[in-house]
């Protein structure tokens, strides 16, 4: 499987953070190999405009179904009187493999938020039969929430690569330690900790997402002959 899908334990906890390091990664050490990004739903904005501000994307490859309100997005989609169309997901993911050499999943909200009225974001992970990576962010209840989306993945059979804790404000190696410590995770779930992002102070520095990405265990996150630096 030629892709990555990027899920969270909720919204506003790294996705996107996670998403854009690991790109800014892979323009920076293999840019002679194509990456595909793909967010399949965007309600509201803001994914799909920073795709675009840093890289060089067609919008048409970025979002499959996009609708105005930031809500969850069957809830959306009734207020368009639209309807989510799975296989409008699957045919925009396939569509990527078949186009690039890598594709990266942006999931929506977290890994158990609907993408309609029958599926979650963990239920798509195992139709695709994507590996998924977890993002959890680095504050008090990350281990709790972290072992709650590990059950879920387990429930639903998705194919955990491992966790990448993400700060998601300023935090002290101290903090760090007391709110996510990768060992007592890790015990919890069975499920490696692939490393810390680090807070950022400016999200938008491709030079310091693609140092980010690089202090990750990328061999677990891409395919080894894409996850060497050169």
């Amino acid at each position: 499987m030629n892709g990555l899908l990027i899920a969270g334990t909720d919204t506003n906890v790294g996705k996107t953070v996670l998403t854009v390091a690991l790109a800014a990664y892979w323009q920076t050490y293999r840019p002679d190999q194509s990456l595909g990004l793909l967010k399949p739903i965007q309600t509201g904005t803001g994914d799909r405009e920073l795709y675009s501000q840093l890289f060089q994307l067609n919008p048409l490859e970025v979002t499959a179904l996009q609708f105005q309100a930031p809500l969850a997005p069957p809830v959306a989609a009734a207020q368009e009187g639209r309807r989510i169309d799975i296989e409008t997901l699957w045919q925009s993911f396939s569509q990527l493999q078949q186009a690039r050499e890598f594709v990266l999943v942006e999931g929506l909200g977290g890994l158990g938020s609907p993408v309609d009225y029958e599926t979650t974001v963990a239920d798509l992970a195992w139709d695709w039969q994507i590996p998924t990576v977890l993002v959890v962010p680095v504050r008090l209840g990350a281990i709790a929430q972290a072992v709650a989306n590990v059950a879920l993945s387990n429930q639903s059979h998705v194919c955990l690569r491992g966790i990448v804790l993400n700060c998601v404000q300023p935090c002290t190696s101290e903090q760090i330690e007391q709110w996510a410590p990768a060992d007592l995770i890790q015990s919890l779930t069975q499920v490696p900790v692939l490393g810390y992002l680090p807070y950022l102070s400016n999200p938008l520095d491709l030079v310091q997402l693609a140092q980010a990405a690089a202090g990750l265990d990328l061999e677990r996150l891409l395919p080894m002959r894409y996850a060497a630096a050169s």
